[in-house]
């Protein structure tokens, strides 16, 4: 969207921004509003610009950051699992991406074969996409993940991560390579 936006615009996307800054919006919709009434923007170009000069969207907040917020409020004794997952996750190839958003930690490789989600305050769920899971008890259907991942294994220990899940993971890995 952001390559169209000065296509079908005239301007680029830090042009809207620094237009609409100085405006003084303190909500989103304000300025979602005024783009669309005064510019004849569509509500996807108008919600891409409010959430820039809101500085709203995951892409405008550090990764670090995105990863701190989702192991707080109670949910820190999970972040030792996650860095576990993260660190073997990431010994599977050059390949790996790692994309923290705010709720969760997109895995992928040509496609996400993962993602790493602390679902509650002692529970990380970790989604998996296979084109065919292995048989494994712990492999569950994919549950509140709905269409991003085929899968899901439940963890709530670092304990839990190990060979055999690795092997899990690495399929799901292989599987999107």
């Amino acid at each position: 969207m952001e390559d169209k936006l000065k296509e079908k615009t005239g301007r680029t996307l830090e042009e809207w921004v620094a237009l609409v800054k100085p405006k003084g919006f303190t909500k989103h919709s304000e300025i979602v509003a005024y783009l669309k009434a005064e510019h004849g923007f569509t509500h996807g170009y108008a919600n891409l610009v409010a959430l820039k000069a809101r500085e709203a969207d995951a892409g405008s907040i550090d990764d670090a950051d995105l990863v701190a917020a989702q192991y707080s409020k109670g949910k820190e004794s999970l972040k030792p699992v996650y860095d576990k997952l993260l660190e073997i996750i990431s010994s599977f190839g050059a390949d790996v991406t790692v994309v923290p958003k705010k709720a969760n930690v997109s895995i992928r490789a040509k496609r996400q074969f993962a993602l790493i989600q602390p679902s509650t305050k002692n529970r990380i769920d970790l989604g998996l996409k296979f084109d065919q899971a292995p048989e494994n008890e712990r492999i569950l259907d994919s549950g509140p993940f709905g269409t991003m991942c085929t899968h899901r294994v439940i963890l709530t220990s670092v304990q839990q991560v190990d060979q055999e899940l690795c092997e899990i993971v690495n399929e799901a890995y292989r599987q999107s390579s």
